[in-house]
């Protein structure tokens, strides 16, 4: 019950931005407004959780991982009923959207993020590789449901989708207060000075390599909310599919991604030289994919040569938990993942309004670009991700540890 508790949060979060999709249409023609107003209903609300997830971040090193995430979620499903209201009885139904998202966004900082700290402070070795994978995989599985539920919500009424909120965020609400215990051997809080000192020297030290994981992680989210969002619009406006038929369509790239994460994440253990080929491998997939994306219009081959991209970052993403999780002691821990969960978030952030641009501009060309990145990013992490042990020397075939721990 404690994993499913854990594992209820990034699935609450990632159900904040993936739900929206399927009803994008909707809301564009109900509001009379254009794909870029849309697309920052999920910018507002990632850019609000990118700028409050190191403050929490922060916050939960001081204090308590419990402490922070219980009233992120009541924020998160309050910030939701507001954006529902809006939608269904204010007369400028937009802007209130956008503040309710902003809430929500905020809300949302202090949830998988701190999760995944705290996941670092209850597990270890190997067992705590295997439940971060679970953790990925139900970030995954949020994904995954969102869509579908997202399409059979917005078949009663597109604003629907803002109520569900508030629900699911009860429901972790109460997993978290009821199966989460924190272990009592927290020491006490490290003056703020000392604490910074402590994080500006492990930046220091291992900021290369920790700053092209961020990178691989972030590029993983851009992707993959970036070609939601296209699929969703071609669906329509290309094929002429919509409802729970689309949404279904949707989840399968993802479910291919969740279950390649939980794999991943059973297997990698604290092996560092397997989790850097498991990275390349997974940005190599992810570039052959879509470079291969450009000469394909038919849906089914479409999917098939996307669910590559999939398995590739399903591959990264669990590998990039393991590394920064463990990258520093329980002390400075939330601001490390809350650092990375920023990140992850700007990636989220920039794919729609990014995406939409580059869907105007041509097919082609967002092909290109992607698979472009896509190399390069795997080249970063070919060149720049080498561990310290603490002996100082780079471990290789052997099972690594930090140097800040």
């Amino acid at each position: 019950m404690v994993i499913a508790a854990i594992g209820s949060i990034p699935l609450i979060m990632t159900l904040g931005n993936s739900m929206l999709i399927p009803i994008f249409p909707d809301m564009k023609s109900s509001l009379d407004i254009s794909q870029m107003k849309v697309s920052l209903t999920i910018t507002v609300f990632s850019i609000a959780g990118a700028i409050f997830i190191p403050v929490v971040g922060y916050l939960s090193d001081r204090y308590s991982r419990k402490i922070i995430i219980i009233p992120s979620l009541i924020l998160f499903g309050l910030g939701g009923l507001l954006a529902g209201l809006a939608a269904a009885f204010f007369s400028n139904a937009y802007i209130w959207i956008l503040i309710g998202r902003t809430i929500q966004g905020i809300g949302a900082a202090g949830t998988a993020p701190v999760a995944m700290a705290l996941t670092g402070d209850l597990f270890k070795g190997g067992e705590q590789s295997r439940v971060l994978g679970i953790f990925e995989a139900s970030n995954g599985l949020g994904k995954v449901l969102s869509p579908i539920i997202g399409a059979l919500l917005g078949i009663v009424i597109w604003h629907s989708v803002f109520f569900a909120f508030p629900a699911l965020s009860l429901l972790s609400l109460l997993l978290v207060i009821f199966f989460v215990k924190e272990k009592s051997t927290r020491q006490a809080p490290p003056p703020f000075r000392k604490y910074v000192h402590g994080l500006l020297s492990v930046f220091k030290q291992e900021g290369r390599w920790l700053f092209t994981t961020y990178l691989a992680g972030g590029a993983c989210l851009f992707t993959l909310f970036g070609i939601l969002f296209f699929l969703s619009d071609r669906l329509e406006t290309t094929y002429s599919i919509d409802g729970v038929m689309k949404g279904l369509i949707l989840a399968i790239p993802l479910i291919v991604m969740v279950t390649t994460s939980y794999l991943t994440g059973s297997k990698i253990g604290k092996n560092f030289e397997k989790m850097k080929k498991l990275q390349l491998l997974g940005f190599s997939f992810m570039t052959i994919s879509y470079g291969s994306l450009i000469f394909i219009e038919k849906i089914v081959p479409f999917l098939a040569v996307l669910a590559i991209s999939s398995v590739g970052a399903g591959l990264i993403l669990p590998c990039v938990n393991s590394l920064i999780t463990g990258a520093v002691g329980k002390e400075r821990r939330g601001f490390v993942t809350s650092l990375y969960g920023s990140v992850r978030f700007f990636g989220v952030a920039l794919g729609p309004p990014i995406f939409s641009r580059l869907m105007d501009w041509s097919r082609t060309g967002m092909f290109v670009t992607l698979a472009t990145f896509s190399l390069l990013i795997g080249l970063l992490v070919l060149l720049l991700l080498h561990v310290k042990g603490k002996d100082g020397k780079k471990n290789k075939k052997t099972k690594f540890r930090y140097k800040y721990v």
